[in-house]
């Protein structure tokens, strides 16, 4: 995003928040408060991402007197949210230094007034779930404190029932990044649960069973998708305490799955460079994909390999694409992704190529037909 419409001292802050902070911060809505030139920006919102979901606060500038501290507008669901009431937590130092003696100068302060104010909503969303009257809510709440990072959140509104919502991060015996050889990504992965019990009335004598749903960053999916996990059942009578470590053993192995697959793609690339030669390109580090040139007599074509991250038990999809025929856009001919073809996940990496190979062999002379159709067409 660029800051130019700013005055410099806002846009310093500015860079320097979407450049360090660690949570994903995006600014949105960006307008003027100015009367003598409305041209000049100086108030935005900003979209913190909080108990896997996000929340938003305006923040004010003011462009004629940029050297004084922002103001704050929080949520409308959050009107009892008030910061620098002591009442919710102690104001941690960092905070209370930026509140008192704010810098126009120093770029890092609105950084340290973000993050600040982030710690005091979560006390404070952490305060108000203590106080619902719902005995299951407050049994989870004792069951679950003394593990790191934990986030809560009360919703609620007209026309929405009452919740609470658990954001719970997950814990391996196993550093993501460091299982897989040559891992570009620069922060450590997370697997989060999230966890939303609908507030139990007095007329309710059952209390239902918490909503599920696993959450990662989106950089994991290269790896391990979380939408293909099959959570364990909730059984009557269960508590987070108990449900939390079989779901961590039950991930462990999975990642540790999907990374034993990636040694297994690799084999079955060089594979079929027995029988397709040396690939035009590959992904070196999660092996997603290959592209290989392959010839039927004198037609040459492009095989794409698009290998699922639960390799080998779903086979790659496959897409032909021609060398010498341009459709209507002038764009490459191409097949729709083949998955019908003999497979199976038992055979080793060498059969897999071979049997896969001859039917590229078969395949091969449908797809010049179907090249040369579309050519005529055109």
């Amino acid at each position: 995003m660029a800051f130019e419409a700013f005055p410099p001292l806002i846009a310093d802050q500015l860079h320097y928040l979407l450049n360090n902070s660690p949570d994903s911060i995006k600014i949105e809505n960006v307008r003027s408060g100015n009367r003598f030139n409305p041209r000049i920006l100086d108030r935005f919102t900003l979209v913190i991402p909080y108990c896997l979901d996000t929340i938003k606060w305006d923040v004010i500038y003011n462009s004629e007197y940029p050297a004084a501290p922002p103001d704050f507008i929080f949520g409308p669901d959050d009107e009892d949210f008030m910061p620098c009431s002591t009442t919710i937590a102690p104001l941690d130092s960092l905070l209370e230094k930026a509140l008192s003696e704010w810098n126009n100068q120093d770029s890092t302060l609105l950084l340290v007034l973000i993050q600040g104010l982030r710690d005091q909503y979560m006390a404070y969303q952490r305060k108000r779930v203590g106080q619902v009257d719902d005995d299951r809510v407050k049994f989870e709440i004792s069951t679950v404190l003394t593990r790191k990072g934990i986030e809560m959140q009360m919703t609620s509104g007209a026309d929405k029932p009452e919740e609470v919502k658990f954001a719970v991060p997950l814990v391996m015996d196993m550093s993501i990044n460091k299982l897989v050889v040559g891992c570009p990504w620069k922060n450590e992965q997370k697997i989060y649960l999230q966890v939303v019990y609908p507030i139990l009335r007095k007329y309710e004598s059952a209390p239902s069973s918490p909503r599920l749903k696993l959450v990662s960053s989106s950089d994991l999916k290269a790896l391990f998708s979380v939408e293909d996990v099959k959570l364990p059942p909730w059984m009557d009578g269960m508590c987070l305490a108990e449900y939390l470590p079989h779901l961590e053993e039950t991930l462990e192995r999975q990642i540790l799955e999907a990374v034993s697959a990636i040694v297994l793609k690799r084999s079955f690339v060089e594979a079929l460079t027995l029988f397709l030669g040396r690939p035009l390109e590959a992904d070196p580090t999660f092996c997603r994909k290959a592209s290989f040139l392959a010839a039927s007599g004198p037609f040459p074509f492009v095989v794409h390999f698009f290998f699922p991250t639960q390799f080998p038990k779903q086979q790659p999809a496959l897409m032909l694409q021609s060398c010498q025929h341009l459709n209507q856009l002038s764009e490459p001919v191409k097949l729709n992704l083949l998955t019908d073809y003999p497979w199976s996940p038992r055979w080793e990496v060498g059969r897999m190529a071979e049997r896969l190979c001859d039917f590229l062999t078969d395949e091969a002379v449908n797809f010049k037909k179907y090249c040369n159709e579309a050519l005529l067409q055109h």
